[in-house]
């Protein structure tokens, strides 16, 4: 059996007897009902997570940047080189990224996972050598990849968070890095969500108004020859092989693999939310265990997090990738399971209620 059914298979839902006694203790610390707002949502969510109240502080988080080509590149969808993905990856295992900034400040750490970089990289240390094939194909002529190579790619997440898990991880960040990934990630929203093109699909790397219109095109003529399969609409593995890409899919597996070990996981932007749709039809109790790291200016992301029914915790008008928006959420979620576990109530404070 494919690791990423395995884990589908074993997603239990998050303990509601354990919410409710997360929201009945929120009534009980010593502030007004409800003046933390959404962290006492989070603190509650993360009771649920982990069946305990008040719940575990996440202290070991970690985040997982998974780099992946696309063959749409080819498209004129974006005017950076696909050079850059091989260059962001080195750049992120040196420090010099964004997202390794951020983490050095939440205490997070970072690993890198080729799932599918058009090109051979070098071994180092923080890099998990996972590549399923050189790059996806062209989505707006052909599928993505194989059913096996979507299966390859969403075994592989598995894996990455399972073994992060096993070493004591109990958070777990998703990121990405690969050129033209915003054409489909635009895609898998635009067919899960039901929306078109022209309403889902952003500027990514700043692309110009013509390019913009291409690259909406583009992803028109994907959805278009992929929705003749037979069976597309009941099979999320062969919507990732028809429009998707590898990375995307091993974000998908990622979800699916913290899900299954009751781990709470931080998402992303469009890219890693493109991930999480995937996940959230092999396994809809996998959303349970998502956190929206932030709302991306990506127009995208807003639908996406709409539909998993989800809440953004911070908007910050980012739209960089790599799980830099997810990375900065890291702190309100301890914040969030903190004050629900070490606030004193009005009982054992000698605050008088209302």
């Amino acid at each position: 059996m494919n690791q990423y059914k395995y884990a589908a298979r074993h997603i239990d839902p998050v303990d509601r007897e354990i919410v409710s006694e997360a929201e009945a203790r929120q009534l009980t610390l010593t502030k007004p009902p409800g003046s933390l707002g959404m962290l006492e949502e989070i603190g509650n969510r993360l009771a649920g997570v982990a069946q305990r109240c008040p719940p575990p502080i996440p202290l070991n988080p970690h985040v997982v940047v998974f780099a992946g080509d696309h063959g749409v590149h080819g498209q004129g969808v974006t005017p950076w080189p696909q050079a850059v993905t091989v260059q962001m990856v080195a750049n992120f295992l040196s420090g010099g990224a964004a997202i390794n900034a951020i983490s050095r400040q939440v205490g997070a750490t970072v690993t890198v996972v080729d799932a599918g970089v058009a090109a051979d990289l070098t071994p180092s240390e923080g890099l998990v050598m996972g590549k399923v094939r050189y790059g996806s194909a062209d989505i707006s002529l052909e599928p993505a990849m194989t059913i096996l190579e979507a299966e390859a790619a969403l075994d592989l997440g598995v894996s990455v968070a399972v073994e992060l898990i096993d070493s004591g991880t109990d958070l777990l960040v998703c990121g990405d890095m690969g050129i033209a990934n915003t054409t489909a990630s635009a895609a898998i929203i635009s067919y899960f969500c039901k929306t078109d093109p022209s309403v889902t699909t952003g500027r990514g790397t700043g692309i110009d108004d013509p390019t913009l219109a291409r690259k909406i095109s583009v992803i028109e003529t994907a959805i278009e020859r992929a929705s003749v399969r037979p069976g597309l609409s009941d099979d999320p593995v062969a919507v990732l092989s028809e429009l998707g890409g590898l990375e995307i899919g091993a974000i998908a597996g990622f979800i699916l693999g913290a899900a299954s070990r009751r781990i709470p996981v931080i998402v992303d932007g469009v890219i890693s939310l493109a991930g999480a749709l995937i996940a959230n039809e092999i396994a809809p109790l996998a959303a349970e265990y998502m956190f929206a790291g932030h709302l991306s200016i990506e127009p995208g992301a807003g639908i996406a997090i709409g539909h998993l029914k989800l809440k953004p915790i911070l908007k910050l008008d980012m739209r960089l990738g790599e799980g830099t928006g997810a990375a900065m959420a890291i702190p309100v979620l301890q914040s969030a399971a903190r004050l629900l576990g070490e606030m004193a109530t009005f009982e054992s404070s000698g605050v008088s209620e209302a």
